[in-house]
């Protein structure tokens, strides 16, 4: 199965060489950068690291980022698409484990969940607020959705092909909240979402939105929960769960 990974990046020019180096070799066929207008040198370092850089010319966004990167992977044939951040606050040396699952034909989507426990994850520099955050998210996810997953916010993700074919994932927000809506969407269409762990890694040169772009993405989250209700209760349609090619 051809396998690519896509990296959805804002300046990311401190991290980008050490993300790249820690991707096994002979696990992916291909990587793509996707590059939301850094003001720094993150499109310089990849393509002298030999990438295929997507360059946005105004920031668009990180859910816009993202489509930009899922559509050319899609181009190119990808069987699997993998999405890691060039932040290095995931470790990419698990992506043979993440594809194994989907290659086996156990998993449909992986997620890879930082996680496993309160400590670890603590410890690992999650600030205490987004711990808190992320476990009445996933909570409330896994209650509404019926899944049994240990996280639902990482940025360490793989999909089968035929999840990104389904999906009417160009349909969904361009802002960060792109991540709630892809998994709730997939567990709307009845793919089989499975998590790994992975180790928290938050550090100063890693990125991560502040406590505004939070709130704003927690409500997002809620919101489109809500929407995923009224669906399936049969009280109103919306766009996002809409499979494509049948607008």
């Amino acid at each position: 199965m051809k396998i690519i990974a896509v990296l959805p990046a804002y300046n990311a020019e401190r991290t980008l060489e050490r993300t790249l180096k820690d991707i096994p070799d002979g696990v992916v066929d291909g990587i793509i950068l996707g590059d939301d207008a850094s003001t720094d040198n993150t499109v310089r370092i990849a393509k002298k690291m030999g990438l295929e850089v997507l360059e946005h010319k105004k920031n668009m966004g990180y859910g816009a980022n993202q489509k930009t990167c899922y559509r050319e992977a899609l181009r190119r044939g990808a069987d699997i698409v993998v999405m890691i951040h060039p932040d290095y606050q995931y470790d990419p040396r698990l992506l043979p484990y993440m594809t194994g699952l989907i290659r086996d034909g156990v998993c449909d989507v992986i997620i890879g969940s930082r996680i496993r426990t309160r400590r670890e994850a603590l410890a690992g520099g999650m600030p205490f607020y987004k711990y808190v955050g992320n476990r009445f998210l996933t909570f409330a996810e896994n209650l509404l959705l019926g899944q049994n997953l240990s996280e639902y916010h990482s940025g360490f993700r793989a999909f089968k092909k035929e999840v990104l074919t389904t999906i009417p994932w160009e349909k969904n927000s361009d802002d960060f909240v792109f991540d709630q809506e892809i998994l709730i969407q997939a567990a709307y269409f009845n793919f089989r979402i499975g998590d790994i762990p992975v180790p928290t890694i938050y550090f100063p040169e890693a990125s991560s939105i502040n406590w505004n772009r939070s709130v704003v993405y927690g409500l997002g989250t809620l919101w489109t929960l809500a929407k995923y209700l009224l669906q399936k209760v049969g009280f109103e349609e919306f766009p996002i769960f809409k499979r494509k090619g049948h607008d």
